[in-house]
């Protein structure tokens, strides 16, 4: 069933945002902290059993100096500098193996598969990058929470950041074109999507499908799905500490990065999503400042459009390079 708004009144869904006096300067102070403990990546070549990628163990510096891992693969036996996709991936997920990620380097494109910091248990694809920083105060189980009692100690300061440093390992790849570099995913994959466009100057192109990590206030107060649930289940239960939780989001808000960014941005949004509510999406895809699009699957749930919005990608990023 349809579980938020008219199609109409979702394009026309702007809620006024909430925004901190310090929002830029907070994120200025924290990525340049971050990029100046920065070392260089390193690629280690992989044996992974595929015939027509070539496939690289990635470790870079993300937030704090932190040592974050992902995979590079480029499509073997093809010349001059390719255009590249930086992916970031869903909820409780992580890199996976080498295999699990074939379909941007089929298409010809190098690939960059950042792995979340101390996710990956989730049962469907593994990590192996830790989260060194406390936990902090008392959080709700899972990651939404951790760390909540300020931005600077926030779980998604180091994410967002780490994305931001994964842009930059691609930009200084010698097989990687500086002026094609793309950054994509789906749910937890697209908030941090719209992050890193938001976040780094260099990005050419985001591809965001069904964002998690937009307009929490409403996304608390609308849906019991998780994870936006561990929401609730913290104001629930931690009374005392609702208005510096909702201050904290404020810095990390879908909502409030699409307005800072202005790569060219195909989104993609389900109406049957209870997991990422549509006007949440359209909060944060009617605020993006630079060209868009967005393609409505009416009928799909946080699946979204799947395999078909890919193909929705692959024209766009056609028309876009060529």
């Amino acid at each position: 069933m349809f579980v938020d708004m008219p199609l109409t009144d979702l394009r026309a869904y702007r809620p006024t945002p909430s925004e901190p006096a310090d929002f830029d300067d907070f994120w200025r102070q924290t990525l340049a902290e971050s990029r100046a403990l920065a070392g260089p990546a390193r690629f280690e070549p992989c044996e992974s059993g595929l015939r027509t990628v070539d496939v690289f163990d990635v470790s870079f510096s993300g937030y704090g100096g932190h040592e974050v891992r992902g995979w590079l693969l480029l499509p073997r036996n093809v010349e001059g500098p390719l255009p590249c996709v930086v992916q970031f991936v869903g909820y409780n997920g992580g890199r996976g193996l080498p295999h699990q990620n074939l379909t941007w380097s089929a298409a010809g494109y190098a690939n960059l598969v950042m792995d979340t910091r101390g996710q990956g248990s989730g049962g469907w694809t593994h990590a192996v990058t830790p989260d060194p920083a406390p936990a902090g105060a008392p959080h709700t189980a899972g990651y939404l929470t951790r760390g909540i009692e300020s931005p600077r100690t926030y779980y998604y300061r180091r994410v967002f950041t780490d994305a931001v440093l994964a842009v930059d390992t691609a930009l200084a790849h010698p097989r990687v074109d500086r002026e094609r570099v793309v950054v994509q995913g789906a749910s937890q994959g697209g908030g941090i999507a719209i992050a890193a466009s938001a976040l780094h100057q260099e990005v050419a192109a985001a591809l965001v499908d069904v964002p998690f990590l937009c307009h929490f206030r409403r996304a608390a107060e609308i849906t019991a799905a998780a994870p936006y649930s561990e929401l609730p289940t913290f104001c629930r239960t931690q009374r005392h500490r609702e208005q510096e939780a909702f201050g904290t989001l404020e810095y990390f808000d879908g909502m409030n990065l699409a307005a800072r960014a202005t790569a060219p941005a195909l989104f993609s949004v389900a109406l049957m999503d209870s997991v990422c509510p549509p006007s949440t999406v359209f909060a944060a895809y009617n605020r993006w400042r630079g060209e868009k699009d967005i393609t409505v699957w009416t009928f799909n749930g946080h699946e979204g459009g799947g395999g078909f919005q890919t193909e929705e990608q692959f024209r766009f990023l056609a028309g876009l390079f060529g």
